[in-house]
C-alpha cells in the first residue's frame, strides 16, 4: 500500500501487539502483573518523542499497546520500547497492528451514513 501523502490516515495506528517482552528490571513490572494493565510511554524509533500508552499483558508475555494518540508509520519487525519516567522498562518486537485511522474512519462513515438501499427499505419512495 502506498499512501497518497506523508500524513494520510492510513499511516496512523493506535494499537499494536508485540512478541514476548524482554523486561529489564522486573520481569514483568509488578503493576502490570497486578492490574493486567499499566500506563507508560513508548517509542519505536530512536529519535522519536515518547508517546503515552497503556500496556495490556497477555498470557504468553506479549503485550497489546494502546497509544493515547495514533502514531505514524509503525511497522511489524520494529521494536517497541517502553519507559516509565526516565527508566527504560523493556522492549518487544512489533508483530501485529490494529486497524489504521483510515480504516476506522471508513467504518465510522459506513455506520453514520446508511446506504441508499437501506434508506429505501425504511422510507419507501412515494
Amino acid at each position: 500500500f502506498k499512501a497518497p501523502s506523508r500524513d494520510h490516515p492510513a499511516l496512523y495506528r493506535d494499537l499494536l501487539r508485540t512478541n514476548r517482552v524482554h523486561w529489564i528490571a522486573e520481569e514483568p513490572p509488578a503493576e502490570l502483573i497486578r492490574e493486567k494493565m499499566m500506563d507508560c510511554h513508548f517509542r519505536f524509533q530512536h529519535q522519536m518523542a515518547l508517546v503515552p500508552c497503556v500496556l495490556t499483558l497477555n498470557q504468553d508475555g506479549s503485550v497489546w499497546v494502546t497509544l493515547v494518540k495514533p502514531a505514524r508509520a509503525i511497522t511489524p519487525g520494529q521494536f517497541a520500547v517502553f519507559y516509565k519516567g526516565d527508566e527504560c522498562l523493556g522492549s518487544g518486537k512489533i508483530l501485529r497492528m490494529g486497524p489504521s485511522v483510515y480504516t476506522l474512519q471508513q467504518g465510522k462513515n459506513r455506520e453514520e451514513s446508511p446506504r441508499k438501499e437501506e434508506i429505501d427499505k425504511i422510507e419507501p419512495a412515494t
